[in-house]
């Protein structure tokens, strides 16, 4: 039974299948859904060919097409394996491939779902609509539930060029998302169009015709995104400036033992900040107002450690600067705490950030004697404290906003922080190697600038380190596993972007969008199935 005619959520009808028919056409939609997964990733920072972003909502969409809800659990779930099982390679680098396939499954159920949403919606008039909002529902979700979330490889992450760039700036990564998902599903919904046109009768195909040819006028409106203006492209407009010197000290090598190597890391900073204060005398640098040292740049605890601190007093008297010193600390109790500390140089340590979101099974694991059954190495990680005041400090004048980490994936920790002047994102990405862990990371910096219309100072350990404008370009960075060092004026801004402004509002709507289609497929499908009883 269909809704009412001209209402918005009509049912279209579809030619009937024989069990036998369906059976026969799954291993076609099962390796469309394989071929969307991958071609989505490769959006992604490795092969970085983000127009392929939309392949992944446009097969999704096609391969659950007039499905069941039971057949877009199978193609969504297959497509998430697909797509996260290459992106999240990095997680196993050193630790094996059971935690990164475990991840990689655990994300791809997100997915599933979301294909067993689209296949009830795909009756729906305007499906194509109902289907990307429900994608960025899915995001809200994946990037919420179990321990916080982890909501990499978000579509909008995929879109650090090209039009659909400026929509973070309007809407945040949700709307940028959205506008991808809706791009693949028009496409989807044009390549239906033009089958049925095929094989329509000829008195009927000339209004078959109009049909994917509306579908393709509105893919170009939804890249008229081109024409919104982004934030300036220079990083000393928008307010008063601060010479920001970004430190990369390197690590002996790569891998799991860095914290074994942490006495070298700390050296190789202090390294680096005294050659730059040698280059400061000689003229050759200016004078900087703030030193940036990453995460884990000193995981001897610099508050018990005479040596780490008189290291750190050595290199900030010599810069004549604070230094943002990201530092392992003990405590409280049992736990450690990854903070990071202003280190004045007639003062020394003085305020603080404490990462707010650790990363389970990383840097805190729940539930520690259920996960040591599949694997010792949980016993190797430290329980991380969290902290539970925003990174908003003031350095040499600067107020920074300090993320730590994977905390630049978090919509909600961001935005605790972009009324800063600029974003500071302090990372260690050592132990993932020579990935595409760091890229992808600097990915989600660049948006966060648009986003925002903030700079982005990025300091890591071993790479990437970035300075990203407002609009999103990387005015520079370093190349991974080198030492490297920074120095450039960056105004702090305080302006605030319409996506600052709006905040959660944007992904809210979309997802209420999404789920309210999703109900309206629900009733729909209750109305048309038979009495009890009825044959």
């Amino acid at each position: 039974m269909a809704a009412a005619p001209g209402t918005l959520l009509r049912r279209t009808p579809e030619p009937r299948r024989t069990p036998a028919t369906r059976t026969r056409r799954l291993p076609w939609r099962t390796l469309l859904a394989v071929l969307g997964g991958l071609a989505m990733g490769l959006a992604y920072p490795g092969a970085g060919l983000v127009p392929l972003a939309v392949l992944g909502p446009a097969c999704l969409a096609l391969a659950v097409h007039g499905r069941s809800a039971r057949g877009g659990l199978w193609l969504g779930l297959v497509l998430g394996l697909a797509f996260f099982a290459p992106l999240l390679s990095w997680t196993g680098i050193y630790v094996g491939a059971f935690p990164w396939l475990a991840l990689a499954v655990f994300e791809a159920l997100h997915l599933a779902l979301l294909g067993a949403a689209t296949a009830l919606t795909s009756r729906l008039r305007w499906w194509p609509l109902w289907a990307a909002a429900l994608w960025v529902a899915d995001e809200a979700l994946r990037g919420r539930l179990i321990l916080g979330g982890f909501p990499w490889g978000r579509l909008g992450f995929s879109q650090t060029e090209g039009p659909l760039l400026s929509l973070a700036a309007y809407g945040g990564v949700p709307l940028v998302s959205f506008a991808v998902a809706l791009i693949g599903t028009l496409l989807a919904a044009t390549v239906l169009a033009l089958h049925r046109v095929r094989r329509a009768p000829g008195p009927d195909r000339r209004g078959a015709v109009l049909r994917p040819l509306g579908a393709l006028v509105a893919i170009p409106l939804v890249g008229a995104a081109a024409w919104l203006p982004l934030p300036g492209a220079s990083l000393t407009d928008g307010g008063p400036t601060s010479t920001v010197a970004v430190i990369q000290g390197n690590v002996p090598r790569a891998g799991l033992d860095f914290n074994a190597q942490r006495r070298a890391v700390l050296d190789n900073h202090v390294q680096r900040t005294l050659e730059l204060a040698d280059a400061v005398r000689a003229g050759e640098q200016p004078q900087p107002d703030l030193v940036l040292w990453p995460e884990n740049s000193s995981d001897i605890d610099p508050y018990l450690n005479d040596d780490a601190r008189t290291q750190i007093d050595r290199a900030a008297r010599a810069i004549d600067a604070p230094i943002l010193v990201g530092a392992i600390v003990q405590g409280p109790g049992r736990f450690i705490s990854n903070t990071a500390i202003v280190w004045d140089p007639e003062a020394g340590p003085g305020d603080t950030y404490v990462k707010r979101h650790p990363v389970p099974l990383g840097e805190y694991v729940p539930a520690r004697g259920f996960f040591r059954l599949f694997s010792s190495d949980v016993d190797r990680v430290t329980d991380q404290y969290a902290g539970d005041e925003p990174g908003l400090l003031d350095i040499g004048g600067a107020t920074v906003g300090d993320l730590i980490c994977f905390e630049v994936v978090y919509d909600g920790l961001v935005a605790d922080v972009a009324d800063a002047g600029m974003l500071v994102v302090q990372t260690n990405n050592a132990t993932f190697g020579r990935t595409a862990e760091s890229a992808q990371q600097l990915a989600m910096s660049r948006l966060r600038a648009v986003e925002h219309g903030r700079s982005v100072a990025v300091a890591a350990t071993s790479g990437i380190s970035a300075i990203v404008a407002p609009d999103g370009t990387v005015v520079r960075s370093s190349e991974l596993f080198t030492p490297d060092v920074f120095v450039e004026e960056i105004a702090q801004r305080d302006s605030r972007s319409v996506a600052s402004r709006l905040g959660a509002a944007p992904e809210w709507a979309l997802t209420a969008l999404g789920l309210l289609a999703l109900g309206a497929a629900l009733r729909v499908r209750a109305k048309s199935r038979p009495p009890a009883g009825a044959r």
